[in-house]
This record gives C-alpha cells, sequence and structure tokens, in this order.
C-alpha cells in the first residue's frame, strides 16, 4: 500500500442529503477554484423518488437530477448558491454527475462541463455524454445555452467523460464504454462536437487501441474521476474502479502530456469507503471521486460521492503522490 494517501477533511459530509429544499440526495460533484473560490458542481436527486419494487428496470423510480452548485472559501463549509441546470423530464433527459474543467481550444480558455445525458426510460436510448459549456458572470458560473451538445458514437451506452489538453494544445477526452476508460483526441473542441465524418465509426472499429486503463482483475469496471491536474511535471488522473464485491474505490494513474496515454498507475486503491456515510446510503460502499484541484501548499483537493448520498471531500500530498506514480512506472 502507499503511502500517498488522501487524507478527508471533515468527520461528516461537505454537503448532506437533503441539504437544500426540494431535494434528496446531492452527490458526485466536481469542482473548479475561480479566484479563490471553489465552485462545486453536484448532481441533486429530486425528492418523491422510490426504489422500484420490481426485479428488472432501474433501481430507482421517478428518479430525476439537476445539477446544484455550493461554494467554499476552504473546502469544508459549502453554501447552496444555485440551480445550474434543471432536467427535462417530459419525454426529455435528466443531468447525471457534472464535471468541470478548463480546456483552452483555438487559443481561448473555456470552462466546459461534461456530464451524463440519461435520456427518457421511454425513448429506449443509451446514456450518452453531455457538454455544455459555462460563462462566469458576477459571482456565479451559468450555462451558455446554446452549446449543449451530446456527443460520442450514436445508440452506445457512453459515460464518465472528462476533458483536457494535450501539451500540443489539441483536446483529448477520456470516455468509458463498459468495462474500460478510453481515450479520444480532437483538434479543436468544436472538433468535439462536431468530429469529422467517420470519426467515431473508425474509434469504435479499433476500440482496442483507444483503450487507456483496463480493470484490475475480477473487477467488473473503470471510468475517469475528475478531469486530470497537473501536479509539477506530471499529468494526474484520479478514477474509479468497482470492484468484484460491487465497492466502488478511488484509483490513481499518470498521463503523458503529449499523448493522453498512460505512464503509471497505481495498482492499490487510494481510498476506500471506510465511514458510515460513504458505507451506508441508496448503493452502499461507494467512494466516486469527480474533481481535484491542486492547491497552494503541494497538496491536490479532492471532492467525492458517497454511496450516492452526499458528498465528501479529502486532499493528497502531491509530491508523495508522484512519487509513488513514479515508482510504479
Amino acid at each position: 500500500m502507499t503511502s500517498a494517501l488522501p487524507t478527508r477533511l471533515s468527520a461528516a459530509p461537505v454537503v448532506a442529503a437533503g441539504s437544500v429544499p426540494g431535494y434528496g440526495p446531492i452527490f458526485n460533484a466536481g469542482v473548479i477554484e475561480h479566484d479563490g473560490v471553489l465552485h462545486l458542481f453536484a448532481r441533486g436527486v429530486r425528492d418523491g423518488y422510490r426504489r422500484n419494487p420490481g426485479s428488472t428496470g432501474p433501481r430507482f423510480l421517478d428518479y430525476i437530477s439537476d445539477v446544484l452548485v455550493f461554494t467554499s472559501d476552504n473546502g469544508v463549509d459549502f453554501a447552496f448558491q444555485q440551480v445550474l441546470a434543471e432536467s427535462w423530464i417530459d419525454g426529455g433527459f435528466t443531468y447525471e454527475d457534472p464535471r468541470v474543467q478548463r480546456v483552452v481550444s483555438d487559443g481561448v480558455e473555456k470552462v466546459v462541463m461534461t456530464y451524463t445525458n440519461l435520456p427518457a426510460a421511454e425513448s429506449g436510448d443509451p446514456w450518452r455524454i453531455g457538454v455544455h459549456r459555462l460563462v462566469y458572470e458576477g459571482d456565479r458560473f451559468h450555462l451558455n445555452r446554446t452549446s449543449g451538445r451530446v456527443v460520442g458514437p450514436d445508440g452506445i451506452p457512453n459515460k464518465d467523460a472528462v476533458l483536457f489538453n494535450l501539451s500540443d494544445g489539441r483536446v483529448a477526452m477520456i470516455h468509458r464504454i463498459h468495462p474500460d476508460m478510453q481515450l479520444a483526441v480532437f483538434d479543436s473542441l468544436d472538433d468535439l462536437c462536431d468530429p469529422p465524418a467517420g470519426y467515431w465509426a473508425d474509434h469504435l472499429e479499433g476500440l482496442d487501441q483507444h483503450v487507456l486503463v483496463t480493470p484490475s482483475e475480477g473487477s467488473l469496471g473503470v471510468g475517469a474521476g475528475a478531469p486530470p491536474v497537473v501536479v509539477g511535471d506530471a499529468l494526474v488522473l484520479f478514477f474509479h474502479e468497482r470492484e468484484a464485491d460491487g465497492q466502488y474505490t478511488v484509483k490513481v494513474a499518470e498521463l503523458d502530456p503529449e499523448t493522453g496515454r498512460l505512464r503509471s498507475l497505481l495498482r492499490e486503491a487510494i481510498m476506500r469507503p471506510e465511514l458510515e456515510w460513504e458505507r451506508e446510503g441508496d448503493v452502499a460502499n461507494v467512494v466516486f471521486v469527480q474533481g481535484a484541484v491542486a492547491q497552494a501548499g503541494g497538496v491536490v483537493y479532492l471532492t467525492y460521492g458517497a454511496a450516492d448520498r452526499c458528498v465528501g471531500a479529502a486532499s493528497v500530498v502531491a509530491s508523495e503522490l508522484v512519487a509513488a506514480l513514479r515508482a510504479a512506472a
């Protein structure tokens, strides 16, 4: 076991279920820092959902998620700010698991939210990757309403997408076609949203060549967690792995800044469900990392969903983490 283990910043959730009127579970949160303030983007499930009594179909019924934003000066005490994005439930879609990242495209830095776009059940369509640009005005982020797109191959379940720049300025996307993580590379954000003809057909035909990380032996799947974060000269990816017993753990890898390919990874999880609110909830035994921010003092701040009910926060010493990754290479 590596010594580069995260430290939980609070014995209680930093955002608790039921802390916003009209919502129950609030979890799986991405985070971005702007002018010294942490803006946390969480998945909030509207009140009124219930467990499916049947043996088939989804785990929950009337399970509608919106994107809620919270702010904090210290990473522990968060205040609710706004509902950023409301799902369209009348034959439409629901927002799930937002990640927020800064991406440079055509020489301009843009803030982009990626999320899982879950269509209405009656449509029969699979979940896919949603992309929305954000703009900052006043004290908060807003959706660029005309920028929303659903990306990736048609008809293929695809989720857990994060974006980052390669060293030559191209835009890379890590995505998850079960059970592996794959890497797709584009010249710009515009190419991601409207790729050249045949791009995704070629990607699927050679999917094995695009695999970035595969599950450990016996595990059920992996998926990107937070957008990769630059730590010194290292590009670090925090991701989740679902183990054979169903629990979700946090793992970490180093990527090549030039290609986005895997350089090294730690075989052992750096974080497992331990606290009661990580082990007990709507889905038991889940720590699901989605946010990472490199901060002053040489630490990486992390946000994670816990048991599909609430949000936790942790930090890890950057130098220890990179040293462990380099030793594992």
